[in-house]
């Protein structure tokens, strides 16, 4: 790998986008709305992520949003029309060492304003994005950073469950949504690990959340394995009855969300949640699990 290669390219969906490569693997990350990480892929072969032309509902401003797809990055808790406020204006880019920063202007409405630094690593797959939120607000604001990948059909996700020994006190938090049925046939409640199995044929959503103490998530599609990293703080109060981890999925797509611990952020002030990307190639279901979970077999 020679190093990182950043151009400004045209996207027939997105318009005017960055393309980042490091020989291997490529980004492209949208500046005429966003922000949003719309690709990931190893060079030349399947996004590993969804695009999606879905619109949503009316929001501020009667502006549609979109679903788009890609990498996307909100705060929590949900709320309509809060965390619906439409990204669909241009952005703001600067060039960082490997990677970018993009910059949206404050939301109308909420006054909360998001960042992504985007950084590729020249040596391996490994991508570094810094999620920063600043409140332009007159008074503190109370939410989480939720960062938000939206991965293509067809995979399987793998989430570890939490092994910490808490003697006779519980040692994990689940979250279940009022659509999600328990008996899906997408999801394998395990031991070790859960997997939600991301089917093209099934429109129901399904949506869960658990206290991720291991701070990671995977996902297999196209022979290709995918591991998203964060930090999970134990003891830091999270949304959602407090889990930091959730994942959704309906017929189109699979999301993949890590959440920050709930803030209360003064005016002015500025919250970072940190993820690490890998992509790893040429990797099968039963290979993944092996590596993901070696002292296992």
């Amino acid at each position: 790998m020679a190093g990182v290669i950043i151009r400004e390219i045209r996207h027939v969906n997105y318009g005017r986008c960055i393309e980042m490569s490091n020989g291997e693997v490529d980004l492209i990350v949208t500046v005429d709305c966003g922000p949003r990480i719309i690709r990931f892929g190893l060079n030349g072969k399947e996004n590993e992520f969804c695009e999606s032309d879905a619109e949503g509902s009316a929001t501020y401003g009667n502006e549609l949003w979109y679903t788009r797809g890609g990498h996307r990055f909100w705060h929590s808790p949900e709320s309509f029309p809060r965390t619906y406020i439409a990204d669909n204006q241009p952005v703001e880019y600067q060039v960082i060492d490997q990677g970018i920063r993009v910059i949206q202007q404050s939301e109308p409405w909420t006054q909360i304003q998001k960042m992504m630094e985007i950084s590729l690593s020249p040596q391996n797959n490994i991508v570094n994005i810094k999620h920063r939120l600043v409140n332009k607000n007159a008074w503190p604001v109370k939410l989480a950073a939720w960062a938000i990948t939206v991965m293509a059909v067809g995979g399987k996700e793998i989430i570890p469950n939490p092994q910490r020994d808490t003697g006779l006190l519980p040692n994990r938090t689940v979250a279940l949504w009022p659509y999600s049925k328990m008996n899906d046939s997408r999801i394998c409640w395990g031991d070790l690990f859960t997997i939600l199995a991301q089917n093209p044929k099934m429109k129901e959503p399904f949506k869960f959340g658990v206290s991720n103490e291991a701070g990671w998530a995977a996902y297999v599609n196209h022979g290709n394995l995918f591991i998203k990293r964060y930090v999970h703080k134990l003891g830091a109060e999270y949304p959602d009855f407090g889990v930091s981890y959730e994942t959704y999925t309906t017929d189109f797509m699979l999301e993949m969300e890590s959440l920050s611990p709930l803030v209360l952020l003064e005016p002015e002030a500025e919250l970072e949640h940190e993820e690490e990307w890998e992509l790893i190639a040429g990797v099968d279901f039963t290979a993944a699990v092996d590596r993901l979970f070696p002292n296992q077999n």
